[in-house]
């Protein structure tokens, strides 16, 4: 399976630490976040992958290069224009020829079987798989509702009809790791601006099957200052580990 790595996106929650560098770029440990992840999908097999850049993107080039340091072949996807997670994905659709594959946040710091993930994925045979979290503040990072089967049902409110017999809820976060169909992106426009949970909403309102897998593990999306020193913490107390 093939991977995109979304580091496109501008980090303003972090400046001033991102006025002169990408967040993606900015150090854990001995590695910048980037590499993190970059190493994690070595572990579980999957060595092509392609990064979608736009924001001091010539510095994520420049640092990481065609990945073969790390035993990758990685390629990149220039948006002059951010296109966001939707277009961004869409706009890199060729290079996944047609066959399912995995997206994750370069600038996150997660904890997570990705090779688990995938098999999910294929047994179920949904248009794609939502990695998902608990987390007390889940309104704050917008809910997906799922039943107890752990199919989606709604993302903010939108997608399926609610049940008028009471159904089952369960409320979670999207972690921002999923496994995706390309029949996913079929309406998706392409070159302009586009959020992927648009995508979500329409194939959930037509009925369309989208699975979830629960995520136990650290995850941080490392997007302020105060989770940024958080997650450096983390490391220097060795609640996180760098992939073997």
């Amino acid at each position: 399976m093939k991977a995109m790595v979304l580091a496109a996106g501008l980090g303003t929650r972090l400046r001033p630490l991102t006025n002169s560098l990408p967040k993606p770029l900015l150090s854990l440990g001995p590695h910048p976040l980037l590499v993190w992840n970059l190493l994690l999908l070595r572990k579980h097999g999957i060595a092509d992958v392609i990064m979608n850049l736009h924001y001091l993107g010539e510095q994520i080039q420049h640092a990481i290069g065609d990945g073969s340091q790390w035993g990758l072949k990685v390629t990149y996807s220039f948006e002059p224009v951010l296109l966001g997670t939707g277009g961004g994905v869409k706009q890199a659709e060729p290079f996944f020829e047609g066959e399912p594959f995995l997206v994750i946040n370069g600038d996150t710091i997660f904890d997570l079987n990705l090779s688990a993930v995938i098999a999910h994925h294929r047994e179920a045979e949904a248009i794609a798989t939502m990695v998902l979290r608990d987390d007390p503040d889940v309104d704050q990072w917008g809910v997906i509702e799922t039943d107890a089967q752990g199919q989606v049902l709604r993302i903010n409110g939108n997608g399926r009809p609610a049940s008028q017999d009471g159904e089952y809820v369960v409320r979670r976060m999207f972690a921002g790791i999923h496994v995706v169909d390309p029949f996913l992106l079929r309406h998706v426009p392409e070159g302009v601006p586009y959020s992927i949970i648009d995508a979500y909403v329409l194939w959930l309102e037509r009925g369309a099957s989208v699975s979830s897998y629960l995520l136990t593990g650290y995850w941080s999306d490392v997007g302020t200052p105060q989770r940024y020193a958080q997650v450096q913490q983390d490391f220097d107390f060795g609640r996180i580990r760098l992939p073997a």
